[in-house]
């Protein structure tokens, strides 16, 4: 896997998503730029004006080639649920190197499928903090992530608060890779 972390100067304007407001602004082409965090298929970078996320669809901009995203057509092959939390384990905290699911984000997961239909999945999940402005950007790319799953058809992610979350939900690897145990 190649580490795309490092500097970079921007080939061209760029949307971007503020962290932590969850606020959409364009960096300028030509703006130098620090990608800090590099998983899941987006990009966490630091500028001049803090901490932000670029998605896969712009990651040309800093002058990265992701790979093309298969046909999500709806099919109505058996989805099985272990797919889909697979899929939930591409999706990081735009501040925390560990995905949703090992940070114990993610409390539910059911998939409804109807024997010759596509399958709905729906997923209810928190985040670290009520307040973050993130929040909507996670859910969105847990549900493209979950929509891209062969079979499935729809995708409902909900952001609950109820438990609130807290540090004991990190999975064992999420403590590990946080340094935690």
């Amino acid at each position: 896997m190649e580490d795309h972390t490092g500097p970079k100067i921007l080939t061209r304007d760029c949307e971007a998503i503020r962290i932590p407001s969850g606020e959409t602004f364009t960096l300028a082409k030509d703006t130098m730029v620090t990608v800090t965090q590099a998983l899941g298929g987006s990009f966490t970078i630091a500028t001049d004006q803090g901490l932000a996320r670029i998605t896969d669809a712009n990651a040309d901009a800093l002058g990265i080639t992701v790979a093309e995203k298969a046909d999500t057509a709806a099919s109505t092959e058996k989805v099985d649920e272990q797919s889909v939390w697979q899929q939930l384990r591409t999706c990081y905290d735009p501040e925390i190197p560990v995905n949703i699911v090992d940070l114990g984000l993610v409390y539910d997961c059911t998939v409804e499928q109807p024997e010759g239909t596509p399958a709905k999945v729906n997923v209810k999940m928190t985040l670290t903090a009520p307040g973050c402005g993130m929040g909507p950007t996670i859910a969105a790319e847990a549900r493209a992530k979950i929509e891209s799953v062969p079979g499935v058809g729809e995708a409902t992610v909900e952001l609950v608060w109820d438990p609130a979350w807290n540090q004991a939900m990190i999975s064992e690897a999420g403590k590990m890779k946080l340094g935690l145990i």
